[in-house]
This record gives C-alpha cells, structure tokens and sequence, in this order.
C-alpha cells in the first residue's frame, strides 16, 4: 500500500479502536461489559499508538495491551453462551461480534512486528484490523440488533447468520483462494443488504416515532443507504481478484468502501441504536 493509504487505513482503525468498539459494548446485554467499556482507554490508547510507531517493539508491546483488550472481550463470548444456551441468529451474530476483534488484535501485534503470520503479507495483516472491526464486530453486532427489532421477520433471521457466516468465510478465504473469498465475500453482502432494506423499511420510521426527533431516522437511512454501495464495491472486487477482470485497487477500496463503512454505516447505525436502546448497566454488587 502506498504511504496515503496506509495512513487512510490508519485513521480507520484509530475509528474502530476509540469509538466503534466502545459505542459497540455499550449495546450488548452482558454482565462485565460496562466495565470493561470503562476500561477500554487502556487498550485503546497503546493500540492508537503501535499504529504511529516504527515496526519493532515497543509498537509491537502497545499493540500486544490492544490484543490482549479484544482477548477480553472474546472471552465474554463462551460465559454468554454458557449463560444464555441460546444459538438463536440473533445470539449468533452477537457471539461473532465480541469474537472477532481478537482477530484484528492479532493481525495487529503480526503486523507491528513485521512478522508474516500465516504467510500473509503485511499490507494483508494491516487491512485485517480494520475488516474485523467493521465487517466482523460491527456489522455482525449490527444484525444482531435488527434481528431482534424485527423477530418475526425471516430476512432478519438470515441477515443474523449471513452476516456472521460471511465473515468468517471471508476469514477462511485468505487461507484457500481467492474463490472462497469471493463466495464469503456474497454471502456477506447478502447479509448486509438484507440489514440495509429491513433498516430502511422497518427500522427507520419507527426510530423517529421513539425518539421523537429527526436524528435517529436521518442516521438509520444514511447507514441503510450506504451499505448498498460499499457491499457493491466488495463484490467488485473480490470478483476481480478471483477473475482477474479489472477492479478497484486497495487504495481505492480504502477511500471508498472503507471510509463508506465506518463513517456511513458504522459509526452511523451505532449512533442510531445508541439512542433506540438503553444503556445496559453494570450490576454494582
């Protein structure tokens, strides 16, 4: 990657790291989170640093503390399940949200300290930090979120686990080829799709009823809208990187589908469902 998009790539991170993440914890019902959100800083703020950090270690060590902040938030993915026993597609898509930022925490630490994990090349490791923040935590959260605001609806239930499912095909393309990662890659854009029509349709009219204001419904649309254009471009892209046709470059795909999904659909539809949902608060026995 060219030095623009890196710090581009950079930026997003920084994005997901100080205010996706958090925004993210904040809507998710589980006994510890609260205060490991209050604790958040202490991850972030090494893992913002490692970014701006010559590769070695002392960048290596900031981003070890990020590592080891989504390795708490993993671990609360096995007690939910061992607490709910529920493997309901909305249950689903929560358990791959706390899950999957340990996969850029550790793509990060790779990263950082100039080691090719898995054979994966660093400019791949460096793009993994971002996916996994806003393909993997955030839209899996997302769908989540909608599966329950509509449980009756059968496109809900499928956006729940396509989402997931997509993901981690996606992940599971990186080791076989670049068809697998495009098969990963539709079965994620479906999924997204599915949660951009059922946000724009069920979702964002009655936002505006609950919250009496225009804000809320503006910020469904904007990040139901969005997701319809980024998800295009995924699959432009991973068609031609299987096909060979002619597609985007990263540093194209960084400037349109990844800036389109953190600003437009992550940090948009976060904000919304911040303001839809109470604040699940933290037991102070």
């Amino acid at each position: 990657m060219g030095r623009g998009t890196t710090e581009l790539v950079d930026l997003l991170v920084l994005l997901g790291m100080g205010a996706v993440i958090p925004l993210g914890l904040a809507l998710i019902d589980e006994p510890g989170l609260a205060r490991l959100r209050r604790l958040w800083p202490l991850a972030a703020v090494p893992g913002a640093l490692s970014l701006w950090l010559p590769r070695g270690a002392l960048a290596t060590g900031s981003a070890t503390l990020y590592a080891l902040g989504t390795l708490a938030i993993a671990a609360h993915a096995p007690l939910r399940l061992a607490r709910t026993r529920s493997l309901a597609p909305a249950e689903i898509a929560v358990l791959t949200a706390l899950a999957t930022p340990s996969v850029a925490g550790l793509a990060l630490v790779a990263e950082r300290s100039g080691h090719e994990l898995f054979g994966f090349d660093l400019d791949i490791l460096a793009l993994t930090v971002p996916h996994f923040h806003y393909a993997g935590f955030t839209a899996a959260l997302v769908a989540g979120l909608v599966c329950r605001a509509v449980p009756d609806s059968r496109a809900a239930r499928w956006a729940a686990l396509s989402v997931p499912a997509g993901t981690l095909l996606v992940l599971a393309g990186y080791f076989v080829d670049d068809w697998a990662e495009l098969a990963g890659a539709a079965v994620l854009t479906t999924g997204m799709w599915l949660v951009g029509l059922l946000t724009w349709r069920d979702l964002r009219t009655r936002g505006g009823a609950d919250c009496r204001d225009r804000t809320t419904p503006a910020l469904l649309g904007v990040s139901a809208a969005v997701l319809a254009a980024t998800m295009l471009l995924a699959l432009w892209w991973a068609l031609g990187e299987a096909s060979g046709l002619p597609h985007p470059t990263l540093g194209w795909m960084a400037a349109t589908h990844g800036v389109g999904n953190a600003l437009g659909f992550a940090l948009c539809s976060l904000l919304a469902w911040r303001r839809l949902a109470p604040i699940p608060q933290e037991n102070p026995r």
